[in-house]
C-alpha cells in the first residue's frame, strides 16, 4: 500500500460486514502506512446484501469453500439466488464467517465479463479448504 499512499491514496475500501476483529486488523495495519479503512457494508443484513448484489446483475463463481461448514459441492457453483437458497441456515448468506468465497466476474459496472476457465480443484490447509482451480 506504500506505493498508493506515495501517489495521494489515504484510504482502503473493504467489503467486511460484521466481524470486529477482520476489521481492527485491518485497521491496524492500515495505521501503519498512515492510511484509513472504509466499510461502506458494514453492520448491513447480509441477506439482503447478497439477493441486492444478484438483483443488480452481479456475477460471481464460489471459488473456496471451508468443507469444515459446506460440502465441497458448493465450490464452482454460480453465486445466485438457487445458491442462496441451497445454503444450510447456519452459513452465513455472504460467506462472512469465512464459510465460502466467491470471484465476481461480470455485473453492471464492468465494461466486459472478465474471462476465465474453470480448472482442476484442489484441497488446503490439512483438505479443510476445497478450492475451485481458475485460470
Amino acid at each position: 500500500l506504500t506505493g498508493f499512499k506515495r501517489i495521494g491514496g489515504e484510504k482502503v475500501v473493504h467489503a467486511d460486514i460484521f466481524l470486529e476483529d477482520v476489521r481492527k486488523y485491518r485497521d491496524q495495519q492500515l495505521a501503519k502506512v498512515k492510511m484509513k479503512g472504509v466499510y461502506p457494508l458494514w453492520g448491513r443484513d447480509t441477506a439482503k446484501l447478497a439477493g441486492r448484489f444478484i438483483s443488480l446483475g452481479f456475477r460471481s463463481i464460489v471459488t473456496c469453500v471451508d468443507t469444515s461448514i459446506l460440502g465441497a459441492e458448493f465450490a464452482g457453483r454460480d453465486f445466485d439466488a438457487d445458491f442462496l437458497a441451497d445454503l444450510p441456515d447456519y452459513v452465513d448468506p455472504c460467506g462472512e464467517n469465512g464459510e465460502f468465497h466467491t470471484f465476481v466476474y461480470d455485473g453492471p459496472i464492468f465494461q466486459q465479463p472478465v474471462a476465465f476457465q474453470k480448472a482442476e480443484p484442489y484441497t488446503t490447509w490439512e483438505g479443510r479448504f476445497h478450492h475451485l482451480g481458475l485460470v
